[in-house]
């Protein structure tokens, strides 16, 4: 993966969570009935979940533009795809339907794996000092 490709992948990246939180903060009711339909409803909940989720959007666009900021950015926003699977795995039982919970699960696993792979080509992709980064000389 090249930079302008890493660019806009990580473009997408923010926009998708500040879509997704965005839709679960203005309209957590709808966000449940569609995405989130893990019993019980709590508006307030989906709420503060989304406030995660627009903060990995603002982090993702920031490292659009910051190196520095890619890797750390994306360890995060994966280990928290990677812990929310394995919540999902632990409460597959406890979502609406069967199909539902295992659906959830390993949707959240893809995810995860697909921004794991994305660190290891930001980590390769970043130069060992970053121009847009560089500390001033003291």
């Amino acid at each position: 993966m090249n930079e302008p490709r890493l660019r806009t992948v990580l473009l997408v990246v923010a926009v998708y969570h500040l879509l997704l939180g965005a839709f679960m903060f203005f309209a957590p009711g709808a966000f449940y009935d569609s995405l989130g339909k893990f019993p019980p409803k709590n508006p307030h909940y989906i709420k503060d979940t989304a406030t995660f989720y627009i903060a990995f959007g603002f982090g993702a666009f920031v490292a659009v533009r910051r190196r520095g900021w890619r890797v750390p950015v994306l360890v995060v926003i994966t280990l928290e795809y990677a812990i929310h699977a394995i919540n999902h795995l632990v409460d597959v039982g406890k979502a609406s339907t069967d199909f539902i919970g295992w659906f959830d699960f390993f949707s959240l696993a893809l995810i995860t794996v697909i921004l794991a792979a994305l660190v290891t080509f930001a980590w390769r992709v970043q130069p060992e000092a970053a121009a847009d980064d560089a500390e001033p000389p003291q």
